[in-house]
């Protein structure tokens, strides 16, 4: 049903606009009654239990950062099977992110572009979202990913992160430091060893005891992976979110004229399964086996997450693949983990 959908319809429409229509769908899926039957219907085997970071989730299999912006579907996200939700990326000050159109869809390599700009409303809603959230004592685990504020200079950006991890760090279940988006001018440069350190050691004091991880991108270099690896170990951090989106358009399927057109932006989906695959592993060779790695990219089908479970992640997200499997994504693959030979 859904792929028709998808064909005939849904792949039509503005994918930012389309996003929106099934975020409506989805925060209706989060409120009684009609959770109730949804969370019945995709609840994981217990089987599928997972502890990492010190606290148990219901499927090793989550949604990542960037699908829940603001904090206004993870009730019906979670009704929808997803182990966990990252929400945002959330920055200290409100920012509309960059012009649209600014999401694209390459069809053919099951990816996307986007340049979004961490377009969100800002870290004091989504705290009071937050609140909101754990008042209803709602058992989904939630981080929450904060980035810098656009208008923040890189010089004054270790403030800036600050301000969002004071207010969001007794809310969250873990904290993720994002230092990997393309779409934020300097943003990436914050990824070196000389610069990171005094970020993350700030962020890591006020956020106290919630577990607190980065999140890096796949274009970095081996040798600069591991620094950053043994840099977050060496803190006391709780794991790494492996990997945010490519600025590389290498090896893709789709029309080189639909690439060209969605221009510049963090390329998401299928190829970057490879890319991904190979941080896992580098990472879980370089960092002690109770250090949380997370992976994202390229997943897709519960095979894709039995391999990198099998690869050494703790965890595995995903997001793309959302906008082609549909609302029973996380369904799909947590029945799929949960048979003898998933």
């Amino acid at each position: 049903m859904y792929p028709f959908l998808f064909r005939t319809v849904l792949s039509r429409m503005d994918p930012e606009t389309a996003h929106h229509a099934a975020m409506l769908v989805i925060r209706v899926l989060g409120v009684p009654p009609f959770s109730w039957p949804a969370r019945a219907f995709t609840k994981p085997a217990p089987r599928l239990r997972t502890t990492a970071l010190g606290l148990e989730f219901d499927s090793p299999f989550g949604v990542a950062a960037g699908f829940d912006k603001d904090v206004i579907g993870v009730r019906g996200l979670w009704a929808l099977g997803f182990g966990h939700v990252e929400v945002g990326t959330v920055t200290a000050i409100p920012q509309e992110g960059n012009p649209r159109p600014r999401l694209f869809r390459l069809i053919p390599d099951r990816a996307v572009v986007n340049r979004m700009g961490f377009n969100n409303h800002g870290a004091e809603a989504a705290a009071q979202r937050l609140e909101k959230v754990r008042r209803r004592g709602e058992r989904a685990v939630i981080g929450v990913n904060i980035g810098k504020s656009r208008v923040v200079d890189v010089a004054q950006a270790t403030a800036d992160y600050v301000a969002s991890a004071t207010l969001l760090a007794p809310l969250a279940d873990y904290l993720v430091v994002n230092v990997s988006s393309p779409n934020t001018p300097g943003l990436r440069g914050l990824q070196a060893v000389e610069t990171l350190r005094p970020l993350l050691e700030a962020v890591r004091d006020v956020a106290g005891k919630t577990p607190l991880l980065v999140k890096i991108a796949p274009d970095l270099p081996d040798d600069e992976i591991e620094a950053v690896a043994r840099l977050a170990v060496e803190l006391g951090l709780a794991g790494i979110i492996a990997t945010n989106t490519t600025t590389s358009r290498d090896g893709l399927r789709t029309d080189p004229a639909i690439v060209e057109a969605a221009g510049a932006g963090g390329l998401s989906g299928g190829p970057l399964k490879e890319r991904a695959l190979a941080v896992l592993r580098l990472l879980r060779a370089v960092v002690p086996a109770e250090f949380c790695v997370v992976s994202v990219g390229a997943v897709e089908t519960a095979v894709d997450v039995r391999e990198r479970l099998d690869a050494g992640a703790d965890l595995v997200q995903g997001y793309t693949a959302f906008l082609y499997r549909g609302p029973l994504w996380a369904r799909q693959i947590n029945r799929g983990l949960a048979r003898p030979d998933g």
